[in-house]
């Protein structure tokens, strides 16, 4: 059986996104308190939730996935900057755990960008 890399690459991206969803639009407190310290409560959280979710389904839209990784980029930069900014690294006594996330993902989009930029037509 072959393993496509790039496959598993969309899928572990596109669940961390969506992994998120559930805490940004039930409004659970660590999102609250997050975007409360951006002052961006609750439009940016439900905002960057949205845009995470449209990411996550063109990531796995045959197609589709450089559009959902240059999406998922713009949107997990914001999140990485934020990290280094305001919030700081670990965000209510999680280790650390957002921000690795957010760099996987970061990680992740990029290396899908690079690999279906062909999707794009600028790159056509």
């Amino acid at each position: 059986m072959k393993i496509n890399l790039w496959f598993v690459l969309r899928l572990l991206v596109a669940a961390i996104l969506l992994q998120t969803l559930f805490f940004k639009f039930s409004a659970a407190p660590e999102s609250v308190y997050i975007f409360s310290t951006l002052g961006l409560e609750p439009w940016g959280r439900i905002g960057s939730g949205v845009a995470e979710l449209i990411a996550a389904v063109l990531l796995l839209w045959p197609g589709l996935t450089a559009w959902g990784a240059g999406l998922s980029l713009g949107v997990i930069t914001g999140a990485i900057g934020a990290h280094l900014g305001p919030l700081g690294i670990e965000v209510m006594d999680d280790g650390g755990y957002l921000f690795v996330l957010g760099l996987v993902v970061f990680v992740g989009s990029a290396l899908l960008l690079w690999h279906y930029r062909k999707q794009l037509p600028f790159f056509n």
